[in-house]
């Protein structure tokens, strides 16, 4: 079965953690006999053809080169609102995205078209003439559905794209609920995306844990000026390392500067790919102040690595973390609860332990590459009969 990915978000060069889980979910399509070609959109210095790390990849020009900024960033959004060239640049990249599928689809002889993010990917698939007949799936992950909640005018869109899609699939249940509480999607199904479990193991038990993680972008939805407050609310004092970077982080440093917590946080802006399972366990916990997670798989990259997950129960969390099995769940914005969780996990070595150990399995069972993979490529065997019955 061959497989066209139109992503606006995906692995520059090896190493590039940019879309990784899609490079991830195309290493496992593989052994699942699915052949999969990736269509993303163009940058300085990068090559209109390539692979990256064994997969190919065909990139569409969409804007004069000083415009095609939109991708790979994370702030597409922020950008286009905030000026009339990237509003532009967004219109070729739909038309770009468009053409390219199509002509890719003819070079490849197809079967499917996957859509990552219904917008803008999918709405691209959906444009006269660019699926050629094939079936269209649609993935969201997050950031799509947020937009269309919280953009008015892009609820028609997303009826659009659900009209158009074989299938429809989402990386958790909450967002799945969101979705249909904007457009009917008649064929709406959970898979998530696929974590590297062969890079994330148990430490050696020997070796002490110290103090607690949290790993992500700073910026407002990551909530992380909510943990730096309930830091200062904890009874148990004790370092916390911050993995990430973003627009908040001078403001979150003079807000820890503020509380009188700026000497218990240690701030790392970038850790390789390889180097994060060594971060996860060191950890005593990684905490994830969250608010409408897609997924969250952070998370799981730590349960695999036998490390106890606190986090706010909202959205995706809650199918990543089972309340005081796995990890600890509290509402969300409650700061005194989420202090009270840390300062438990911190003191309770035995429960820590029992959180973790139980975490591996639930991991390795929901989130392993096979078992994704084999979930996709049923999805594109039934999104390959449903366009055969209806022709």
């Amino acid at each position: 079965m061959r497989v066209l990915f139109l992503t606006h978000n995906f692995p520059r060069h090896p190493g590039d953690v940019a879309g990784s889980f899609l490079l991830r979910l195309a290493h496992a399509l593989r052994d699942q006999d699915v052949h999969v070609r990736v269509l993303a959109p163009g940058a300085e210095g990068l090559a209109a053809r390539d692979v990256v790390d064994g997969v190919e990849v065909v990139r569409y020009r969409y804007a004069p080169r000083t415009f095609e900024t939109l991708a790979y960033t994370g702030n597409m959004a922020a950008d286009v609102g905030a000026s009339w060239g990237a509003r532009g640049a967004l219109v070729g990249m739909l038309l770009a995205a468009a053409r390219t599928t199509r002509r890719e689809s003819r070079r490849e002889r197809a079967d499917v078209v996957h859509a990552h993010w219904w917008f803008p990917s999918g709405l691209s698939a959906t444009m006269p003439g660019a699926l050629g007949g094939l079936p269209l799936v649609v993935t969201s992950h997050g950031s799509d559905v947020r937009l269309a909640r919280s953009t008015r005018p892009a609820r028609p869109l997303v009826a659009r794209v659900a009209r158009r899609a074989a299938v429809w699939t989402f990386v958790s249940r909450w967002l799945r609920d969101e979705a249909r509480a904007i457009a009917p999607i008649p064929d709406a199904e959970v898979i998530p995306m696929p974590v590297a479990a062969e890079r994330f193991s148990p430490p050696d038990p020997s070796v002490p844990r110290e103090g607690l993680l949290f790993v992500g972008r700073l910026n407002a939805q990551k909530g992380v000026a909510d943990l730096v407050r309930a830091i200062a609310r904890q009874r148990v004092e004790e370092t916390v390392t911050i993995i990430g970077d973003g627009p908040e982080r001078d403001m979150l440093r003079a807000l820890a500067e503020s509380l009188g917590v700026a000497s218990r946080m240690r701030w790392v802006p970038t850790v390789k790919p390889d180097e994060l399972p060594r971060y996860y366990a060191r950890a005593r916990a990684l905490v994830i102040p969250s608010r409408g997670e897609g997924l969250g798989l952070v998370g799981v990259e730590a349960m695999l690595c036998e490390t106890p997950v606190i986090a706010y129960a909202s959205g995706g969390l809650t199918d990543v973390v089972r309340d005081g099995e796995t990890g600890l769940l509290v509402e969300p914005g409650d700061l005194d609860a989420l202090a009270a969780a840390m300062d438990r996990v911190a003191g309770d070595a035995p429960l820590a332990r029992a959180l973790g150990t139980r975490g591996r399995p639930d991991a390795l069972a929901a989130f392993g590459a096979e078992s994704v993979a084999r979930r996709y490529r049923e999805v594109y065997e039934r999104a390959v009969a449903s366009r055969r019955a209806a022709s």
